[in-house]
Order: C-alpha cells, then sequence, then structure tokens
C-alpha cells in the first residue's frame, strides 16, 4: 500500500492519541470527517494499523525494572528454535523477543518490579526453559528514548 502526506499524517496523530475523534482528525488534516473514517479503514484493512493499545506507565504497576537479557542456545536446530521460542513468549515479564546475530542467539526485553524480583524469574522461568546454553543480562539505569511511534515519512 502506497502511503501518501495526509496517510503519514493521519499515523501520526493516531500514533499520538488514537483516542482523538474522526472530527477532531479532520480539524487536525483540513479532510471530511468521512474521508478521516475512510482513511482509518482502509490503513486498518491493509494492516497498516494493527491494532489499538493502552500504553501504562510501568512504575504505576510496578514493573520499572527494566533488562536486556541475552541467550545463547546450546543448539540451533529447528525444533529447539521454535520450542524456546514459543516457551519464552508465555513468559510474562518478558516484553519482547528478538532473533538476532553475532555471538547471542536472542535479546529478550524483560520488566520486573526489582532486582530481587528479576532474579526471582532468572532462576525459576527464565533459565528452567530447555535449550538455554548461556545468559548475559544488562540493567537500564536511565530510559533516553522510549517510544512506540513509527515514523512513516523519511
Amino acid at each position: 500500500m502506497k502511503l501518501d502526506a495526509k496517510d503519514n499524517e493521519l499515523l501520526a496523530l493516531l500514533q499520538q492519541n488514537s483516542k482523538k475523534t474522526n472530527k477532531e482528525l479532520s480539524n487536525k488534516l483540513g479532510l471530511s470527517v468521512t474521508a478521516v473514517y475512510e482513511r482509518i479503514r482502509k490503513l486498518e484493512r491493509a494492516g497498516v494499523i494493527s491494532k489499538y493499545v493502552a500504553l501504562v506507565k510501568p512504575e504505576k504497576v510496578e514493573r520499572a525494572f527494566t533488562a536486556f537479557c541475552q541467550i545463547k542456545l546450546v543448539q540451533h536446530t529447528k525444533s529447539n528454535v521454535t520450542q524456546f521460542e514459543s516457551q519464552v513468549a508465555g513468559l510474562s515479564e518478558v516484553l519482547e523477543v528478538y532473533h538476532v546475530s553475532g555471538e547471542y542467539d536472542y535479546i529478550l526485553k524483560v520488566m520486573v518490579k526489582d532486582m530481587e524480583a528479576y532474579r526471582y524469574f532468572m532462576v525459576n522461568k527464565l533459565t528452567a526453559l530447555d535449550h538455554i546454553g548461556s545468559t548475559q543480562s544488562t540493567f537500564v539505569i536511565s530510559p533516553v528514548k522510549n517510544t512506540t511511534a513509527l515514523s512513516t515519512d523519511y
């Protein structure tokens, strides 16, 4: 799907606040309410907009301790990879999982209450998974930039 300038503007506005009404969006974009509605529907049907979510402040739900955990698998067989990915995706503390190149095989973004909770997660959940050869953790001191918005114009 080819996005035009109005689509890009609309996506930027929706990523800032997806609860804005079509009327509010139409006023900002200089389009009719119907045109905004149709553009949103087109973006949803094309899969450009995949879902709408509420962003939660981690400190308000006791999940402000962030760690990035690098995982190295013992062996890289298809069954080991798919089993590990399935198991790690089911851990509620893990927000993101990336299969990466380099020294480690996976990078996990983990958010928990504190260091004690992270230790519990590592000992009782993560290292209990099959096929893990080694792990390395990096702890966030302070987030510098954290956004969910994707820029669509380059």
